[in-house]
Parts: C-alpha cells; sequence; structure tokens
C-alpha cells in the first residue's frame, strides 16, 4: 500500500487530501514518524524519522496520532480482498502482502492482469492506492513493487531477471544497508549488475553466507515460497521516553513491563521463544541491539531477566533514548512445555496463565508486578 497509515488519514478526512500528513503522534514529542504522505516525503521527511526533525523539515504538515485499530480494520479488508485470487496470501506487514497466483492463468487471466485488477478494486472497494510487482519470485516482486510507487505496476518477466536488475544500486537487494553498501563500494561495486560479475567464492570469502546468497541475489534468484499463515518471527514491546534518562531504575522498570507484556502476548499466541533482544537508542539515534539465547521461554520474568543482564553489559556514555524487548526463535506449543519448566519456574506460569485471565476480563493493568506500581507521595506536616 502506498503511505498506508497517512492515506488512510486522508481517505476518511477529505480535507486533508493534497496536504503533508505526518503521522507518529505531537511534533513537540519525542515520537519518531511512523507514516508520510507523499506531499510531506517531498520535503525529505521518511518514517523512522524523529518527529521534531520531521517538523522542522516540514512544519505546515499535519500530525497526527498512530490509530492502530483503524490500520488493522483496514488491513483485514485488503487481506480478505487479495485472499479471493489465491489461498497462497503471505502477509508480511500490516499494508504489504506476497500473493502466489501460479496456475490460475485460465481463471483469472494473466497475473499482470491479476495485479491490476487487484488495484483497481482496491481503488475501489478500499479507497486506497496500491503498488505491485509481478515477478517469478518475492524477490523480484518485492523490489518491483517499490520502483514506481505512489500506484505503481511493474512487471518482471522469466528471463528478464539480469536486464531489470543490470542497473539498479546494490542498495536495491535485500539486506544491503549503509554498511553493506560501503564495503562492495570499496570493491568498485556500483550496482546489481556490476555484483554478478564477481565470482561466488570472492563474495563467500569477503561475507560469509551472506556473499553467496548476495551473488543469488543479484542474479535474480530466490526459491522462497509463498507461505500463507506464518508462524511469526519475533514478538516485542519498545518505548521512547519522554526525556533522555541514564537512570538505572527507570530502565530497570521499563524493561521489566515490556517483558510482561511480551510474555502475556506469547501465552495468548501459543509460543514460547529462544531468543531474547535488547534494543537500545540513545540520545544521538545510535541503535544497538544485544541477543541472548537458551531454553524457551514465555515467562515474563525470564524474559526480564535475560533482558535486564544484556542491559548491565552494555557501556553508556550517553543517555538513552528507546528501550526494547523482543523474544525470537519462536516454538508453538508453549503451555504444552509445563512439564520441563523448574518447579519455580511451573508455579510462575501457572501465576501469569491466572493474570492473563484477569487482564483480559479487567484490563491489563488488573494485575502487575509490585516493582512496577508508583510509590506512594510522602504526606507533608
Amino acid at each position: 500500500m502506498d503511505a498506508f497509515y497517512a492515506s488512510v488519514e486522508q481517505r476518511d478526512r477529505p480535507e486533508l487530501r493534497g496536504r503533508p500528513v505526518i503521522v507518529g503522534g505531537d511534533p513537540r514529542g519525542r515520537g519518531v514518524v511512523s507514516a508520510a504522505s507523499y506531499e510531506a516525503r517531498r520535503f525529505g521527511v521518511h518514517s523512522a524519522m524523529s518527529i521534531g526533525r520531521a517538523a522542522r523539515l516540514c512544519p505546515e504538515a499535519v500530525f497526527l496520532p498512530v490509530d492502530m485499530d483503524k490500520y488493522a480494520r483496514v488491513s483485514g479488508e485488503i487481506m480478505t480482498l487479495l485472499s479471493e485470487y489465491s489461498p497462497l496470501l503471505e502477509p508480511i506487514s500490516v499494508d504489504e502482502a506476497f500473493l502466489d497466483v501460479t496456475g490460475t492463468e485460465r481463471l483469472l487471466g494473466p497475473a499482470l492482469e491479476v495485479a491490476r485488477t487487484i488495484k483497481e478494486r482496491l481503488r475501489a472497494e478500499v479507497g486506497l492506492t496500491a503498488s505491485a510487482g509481478v515477478a517469478p519470485n518475492k524477490f523480484l516482486a518485492k523490489l518491483a513493487s517499490d520502483l514506481k510507487k505512489p500506484d505503481g505496476l511493474v512487471e518482471v518477466k522469466p528471463g528478464e531477471e539480469a536486464d531489470f536488475l543490470r542497473d539498479l544500486p546494490i542498495e536495491r537487494l535485500w539486506g544491503v544497508g549503509r554498511v553493506t553498501a560501503r564495503d562492495l563500494r570499496a570493491m568498485g561495486i556500483e550496482t546489481i549488475g556490476q555484483l554478478s560479475r564477481v565470482p561466488a567464492g570472492v563474495l563467500a570469502k569477503r561475507f560469509g553466507k551472506w556473499g553467496t546468497l548476495l551473488h543469488e541475489l543479484a542474479y535474480g534468484r530466490d526459491d522462497r515460497p509463498v507461505e500463507p499463515f506464518a508462524a511469526p518471527k519475533s514478538m516485542g514491546a519498545e518505548e521512547t521516553f519522554d526525556a533522555d534518562t541514564r537512570d538505572q531504575e527507570e530502565l530497570r522498570r521499563t524493561l521489566l513491563a515490556q517483558a510482561e507484556r511480551v510474555a502475556r502476548e506469547l501465552r495468548a499466541e501459543g509460543y514460547a521463544g529462544r531468543t531474547v533482544t535488547l534494543k537500545l537508542r540513545f540520545a544521538d539515534f545510535q541503535t544497538i541491539t544485544r541477543s541472548l539465547t537458551g531454553e524457551a521461554t514465555q515467562d515474563g520474568l525470564e524474559i526480564f531477566r535475560r533482558a535486564f543482564a544484556l542491559l548491565e553489559r552494555v557501556t553508556r556514555v550517553k543517555p538513552v533514548r528507546l528501550i526494547g524487548v523482543s523474544v525470537s526463535g519462536l516454538m508453538q506449543g508453549g503451555s504444552a512445555q509445563l512439564s520441563l519448566f523448574s518447579a519455580p519456574a511451573a508455579r510462575r506460569e501457572r501465576v501469569a496463565r491466572a493474570a492473563d485471565r484477569l487482564a483480559r476480563r479487567f484490563g491489563d493493568r488488573a494485575l502487575i508486578p509490585a516493582s512496577l506500581l508508583e510509590p506512594p507521595k510522602s504526606r507533608q506536616n
């Protein structure tokens, strides 16, 4: 979808159409841009930029809070429409999905026509524009969908992969960020075509397994299937502080609350995870992650202990702007693993599930760790 959150707001509020719209919160706050309309992007505003910087670049923009419930409802309409064309539908975010229409030509026509029809229906029935890529595999389809936004439609036919990729910059390859692009340019590689001419062994020696994958992508090869109803790769929570902080107790309390939220989500979905990852963003926007892998868990206290152990290992010379925790390496059947837990962990698991039932009935703050309660204010005599 094109600038999804902002486009939904412009659809629902006609007075915003044609105006720069930035979704992410109060420009006087400390959040980040979740979405920017194309009118705002002309000023250099983009997602993940600090909301304050966006306000300086585009002071005339309309700033709106994130309304995730509304966006989720619209996403449901979009995915329902897509599912009419193939059962092989793989959502990869709230506003993006892969659709495999292999073998439907007799019923639906060529894939390019399917994409055009879907775009027309989304405009007519949902009131939004989308950009589509049609290609032999997921990598090329995703790349093609990004090339002519907004409202784009790009096809890569079988046999034309090399021509399509040849002159594109190396940053267009999945996973090639600033650091990898810098390393490739140091080797004299600017385009995907140039990368394709480097022997796979040279890339593997320089980048390890990632180098072998780069070589495959440079030729447009990607054998991953479209996987409907794929399991989530991770679950997490993060928070931007109202003011940058060095306070260890504030960091500890925030991590504990996040760990409990993540654990509740894991239990609700029936997952446990092996890897806990701590995320820190400092006042200068430098962002780091640290991970720790152990036995699979859906226990908030255990998630917190691992995350806090990671926090204590980080040398922090700058104040912290954002902190987050996530759990990955997920496996299903978390509640079925109780017999494998230690006795204390099993007791905590039963208590946690009782707390989950209370939360569903009375709200998330019906029962929380005592250390998260605000201390009583002292009385003045």
